[in-house]
C-alpha cells in the first residue's frame, strides 16, 4: 500500500459518515420497461460458488433505514444479469496459492515510488522522510478513552511499515494457523491480478448489493430488519467504538470465513468481517443521476468518472460489506445498501474481495 492513504487520514479521506444525512426523493419511472429474461447458469457451478440469478431490485437504502446514509440514496431499480459468485471472501490460503504460482508482490510489499505517489497529493506536499516511505500498510489501533470526534480517523488508524497480507496485524505478526481468514491488505491492483489469474472479475456494485439482498426486497439486513441479531449474523464491532469490543459475536478482529449464517443465495459474510472491493467508481452523485433517469438501469457498471464532494484530489472505487469494525455508532456498514469510497492504491487490514464471473 502507499503512503497516499497515510496523508488521506490526515485530510479525513476515508469517511465513514456523511455530514449531509438527508433522505432523497426517489425518481422512479412507471413506464413499463421490458427487460431481458434472466438467464440460468450456463453449467453446473464450481466448488465455492454459486450461481446468482438475475433480476431487477430497488439498489440502494430501504424506506425503514434509519441508519441510511446520503449517498445511499434514492433508491433505484436496477436490472442484473445472472452470474457466479464466491461464496465466501477469498482467504489466506486461497491468495497463499495464487502468489506461489506467479510470484506476485503486493502493492503493500513494494518499494514506494515517491514521483509516482506525490501524483495522487495536493500540489506541494513535502517528501516525507525517507524512514517512513517505506512499504505498509493501515492497521486498525484501539483508542484508550472514548472518542468525541469520530470524523477523525487518524486516532485508530496507523501507518505501519512492513505490515501486508502475510503480516495482518504487523511486524511480528502472521497468518500460520490462518489460512481460513479473509486475505486483507489488498489493493484494488492485487485484487485484479487475482481475478485474472483466477480467470474471473471483481463484481459490479450492483451485482454485489443484488446478491447481498437474496430477493429480501425491504430489508435493511440480509438477514431481515431485526438489528437484535447482528452477532448471529455478522462479525462487527460491539461496545464502545473504537474504546471496547465486547466480542459478543465471537471476535475481536478477523473472523474464519463461513464462521457465520449464510443468506438465501447461499453467501457468506456479506455482513461485517471485512470489506470487499467492486469494480465501480465512486461518484457521489451516483445514485441521483441513477434515479433521475425515470429508467430501470441494467447491468450498471458504476460511475464514469469518479467524484467525492469531501476530496476533489479523491479517485476512488466503491467497497461493500462492511468489517468488524463498523457499529451502530460509528457507520452501520453491516446494512445491505452500506457503502463506502477507498482508494484503488490503498490496501487496510478490514479490506479484502471475493470474485464472480458470467460464464
Amino acid at each position: 500500500m502507499k503512503l497516499a492513504t497515510y496523508f488521506s487520514l490526515l485530510i479525513l479521506l476515508f469517511s465513514c459518515k456523511s455530514k449531509t444525512n438527508q433522505p432523497e426523493a426517489s425518481d422512479k419511472t412507471s413506464e413499463p420497461v421490458k427487460l431481458p429474461t434472466p438467464k440460468k447458469a450456463p453449467r453446473k457451478a464450481p466448488e465455492g460458488v454459486v450461481w446468482i440469478p438475475g433480476g431487477v431490485f430497488e439498489q440502494g437504502a430501504v424506506p425503514d433505514d434509519k441508519m441510511a446514509m446520503a449517498h445511499e440514496k434514492p433508491a433505484h431499480k436496477v436490472y442484473v444479469d445472472g452470474f457466479f459468485m464466491d461464496i465466501h471472501e477469498v482467504s489466506n490460503a486461497q491468495f497463499a496459492q495464487f502468489v506461489e504460482e506467479t510470484g506476485y508482490v503486493t502493492v503493500a510489499e513494494r518499494e514506494i515510488d515517491w514521483e509516482e505517489m506525490k501524483k495522487q497529493l495536493p500540489a506541494g506536499t513535502e517528501k516525507p522522510h525517507d524512514s517512513i516511505l517505506q512499504p505498509g500498510s493501515l492497521i486498525f489501533k484501539k483508542t484508550k478513552s472514548s472518542v468525541p470526534n469520530l470524523y477523525d480517523y487518524s486516532q485508530w488508524w496507523e501507518w505501519k511499515i512492513g505490515a501486508d497480507w502475510k503480516h495482518p496485524n504487523g511486524p511480528g505478526s502472521n497468518i500460520e494457523g490462518k489460512e481460513d481468514h479473509p486475505v486483507v491488505h489488498i489493493a484494488y491492483e492485487d485484487a485484479q491480478a487475482y481475478c485474472k489469474w483466477a480467470g474471473r472479475r471483481l463484481p459490479t456494485e450492483a451485482e454485489w448489493e443484488f446478491a447481498a439482498r437474496a430477493n429480501k426486497s425491504g430489508s435493511t439486513f440480509f438477514w431481515g430488519n431485526d438489528i437484535s441479531q447482528l452477532s448471529k449474523y455478522a462479525n462487527s464491532w460491539e461496545g464502545e467504538f473504537p474504546v471496547e469490543n465486547t466480542m459478543e459475536d465471537g471476535f475481536e478482529r478477523r473472523a474464519p470465513i463461513m464462521s457465520y449464517p449464510k443468506n438465501e443465495f447461499g453467501l457468506y459474510d456479506m455482513a461485517g468481517n471485512v470489506w470487499e472491493w467492486t469494480s465501480d467508481w465512486y461518484n457521489t452523485n451516483y445514485y441521483k443521476e441513477l434515479a433521475s433517469s425515470g429508467e430501470v438501469e441494467q447491468n450498471p457498471k458504476g460511475a464514469k468518472t469518479p467524484f467525492n464532494s469531501s476530496n476533489p484530489y479523491a479517485k476512488e472505487k466503491v467497497i461493500k460489506g462492511g468489517s468488524f469494525l463498523c457499529s451502530a455508532s460509528y457507520c452501520a456498514s453491516y446494512r445491505i445498501s452500506a457503502r463506502m469510497a477507498t482508494s484503488p492504491d490503498s490496501g487496510m487490514e478490514h479490506l479484502g474481495f471475493r470474485t464472480v464471473s458470467s460464464q
